[in-house]
């Protein structure tokens, strides 16, 4: 009897040790490429203190749309962080703290709006009540003590009606300056 595969069982062992050795080789591979990139925290907690940023500037109200956007994205970070997936979670990281920032940026112009408005309203409110307040006489004066000495100040005439203007109207924005006239003075010649 002749054997034709004697030698067939250590060319097995050694394609057994070749191959375990390559899977250990594999292994350490694949390792090695998970520990190349490191968990984002610093980007992770960034996004977080972003997100609390604008919920605090008042996003909910004045931009819910990107702080939607926002809080999806840095969940879509959060889960790919536990599925070890940090090069996701970074790009969803950094997606989340733009959203944030634009957010709070966007909440931040429509709350100083508001206020103006608020001064706005205040101002057109308090000249409506100038304006419909009936003139009061104005306090007499006290009689000027009697001195010695002549008097050579003369009280001051009040300005011509043509000199005082009316207020300009304010329809909510600012008004610009009228023109000065031509017969008032023209460099320094009347």
């Amino acid at each position: 009897m002749v054997h034709i595969f004697s030698r067939l069982p250590r060319r097995l062992k050694r394609i057994g040790r070749a191959s375990g050795g390559l899977t250990l080789v594999v292994a350490l591979l694949a390792l090695a490429g998970c520990a190349s990139v490191p968990p984002p925290d610093a980007s992770m907690n960034q996004a977080q203190a972003l997100l609390q940023s604008a919920r605090d500037a008042g996003a909910a109200d004045y931009d819910p749309v990107d702080l939607g956007f926002a809080q999806a994205k840095f969940q879509q970070a959060q889960a790919a962080m536990a599925t070890r997936k940090y090069a996701d979670a970074a790009n969803l990281a950094e997606e989340a703290r733009a959203d944030a920032e634009l957010a709070r940026t966007r909440a931040q112009l429509g709350s100083a709006r508001a206020q103006i408005q608020a001064k706005v309203d205040e101002n057109t409110r308090l000249r409506q009540q100038t304006e419909q307040a009936p003139a009061q006489p104005a306090p007499a004066a006290a009689p000027a003590p009697a001195s010695s000495a002549p008097q050579t100040l003369q009280d001051m005439p009040a300005p011509s009606s043509s000199v005082l203007s009316a207020p300009l109207p304010q329809d909510g924005g600012f008004q610009p300056m009228p023109a000065p006239s031509q017969s008032t003075h023209q460099g320094g010649q009347r």
